[in-house]
């Protein structure tokens, strides 16, 4: 056994051979969407930054704005500055007005006077040009500054066509119907048509529609009145009344035929009191009353004529208006 002998390496394991690979390398990072809208724009990385920059501070200083008007610091300013332009001598002193005939000046004057300051800048011309067309006679009006301390209110005033009677009460109104002032009883009353009836002044446009179906006659109207919302009796300076149909083209068609009588036998200023044209076609007159006539009490009678009949046939005893 002590001479045995064990050869190195004879018997000896061999250890296997390692080969080792190469590290790989990291796959190549693909730029972000951002990144690459940057390299393609013509600014540098620092313009950019300034940008941004800039951005931030804006939207900063718009919520700070924002946060100044919701306080009422804005406005506050405006009027102390505008008040310190009054100061320097731009107020309002006089006011100018222009386009008066018949409404009273002052009345002009107390409202565009009427202000919270006189400083030029804050007289509110909105506000007095609404004021002044809440006033019957004012059709339009303009408002504007004159510097250094002139208002000037340009007025356009309504005309009037018509008065309206109702409830015994007299007013002026212009060719719509719109009242302009009221007239006292011991002031004289202009030559001009009366309107009587309730809501007789809504139909001023209508009334001055129906006389230019016979200009001849319209100077010689001197009333209307408005009967039960529907229908017109007219009243001629020489006393007689026409009743009208209703409709407003029925009632045109028998004032113009009325007007073609009127023309070939002047029946107005004449014997007649009273003519009804309320069916088409067909005129009833009325004589005027005779006194002294033993025959004839009433003093009235009346006649039925169309417009193709020769002279009128008396046929009955009137009774008064329809």
């Amino acid at each position: 056994m002590a001479d045995t002998k064990i050869k190195r390496g004879a018997g000896a394991r061999k250890r296997p051979t390692v080969t080792r690979k190469a590290p790989r390398k990291p796959a190549a990072k693909r730029p972000s969407l951002w990144a690459r809208f940057k390299s393609v724009l013509p600014v540098t990385q620092q313009t950019l930054d300034r940008i941004a920059t800039v951005g931030a501070v804006g939207i900063v200083g718009g919520l700070l704005v924002a946060g100044a008007t919701w306080a009422g610091v804005p406005q506050y300013a405006g009027r102390e500055l505008a008040q310190a332009v009054g100061r320097a001598g731009f107020e309002v002193k006089r006011v100018e007005v222009t386009g008066i005939d018949r409404m009273e000046k002052l009345t002009v004057y107390a409202i565009a006077l009427d202000q919270h300051s006189m400083a030029m800048p804050l007289v509110d011309l909105d506000k007095v040009r609404n004021q002044l067309l809440a006033y019957g006679w004012i059709e339009d009006a303009r408002v504007s500054r004159r510097l250094p301390d002139t208002l000037v209110v340009d007025i356009v005033e309504r005309k009037p066509r018509a008065i309206w009677q109702h409830n015994q009460k007299l007013s002026l109104i212009d060719a719509k119907g719109i009242v302009l002032a009221k007239l006292k009883t011991d002031e004289p009353t202009p030559d001009l048509p009366l309107l009587i009836g309730a809501d007789a002044n809504e139909q001023a446009v209508a009334f001055t529609q129906l006389m230019e179906r016979a200009p001849a006659l319209k100077p010689m109207v001197s009333s209307a009145t408005w009967v039960g919302n529907r229908r017109w009796d007219l009243g001629f300076q020489t006393g007689e009344t026409l009743a009208l149909p209703e409709g407003e083209e029925a009632a045109g068609r028998s004032l113009l035929r009325f007007a073609r009588v009127e023309g070939v036998q002047h029946l107005l200023g004449g014997r007649y009191i009273w003519f009804d044209m309320r069916t088409e076609g067909k005129m009833t007159a009325r004589f005027r009353p005779k006194q002294g006539r033993i025959d004839d009490p009433d003093g009235e009678k009346s006649e039925t004529r169309t417009e193709s009949a020769g002279p009128a046939k008396q046929e009955e005893r009137g009774n008064g208006p329809a």
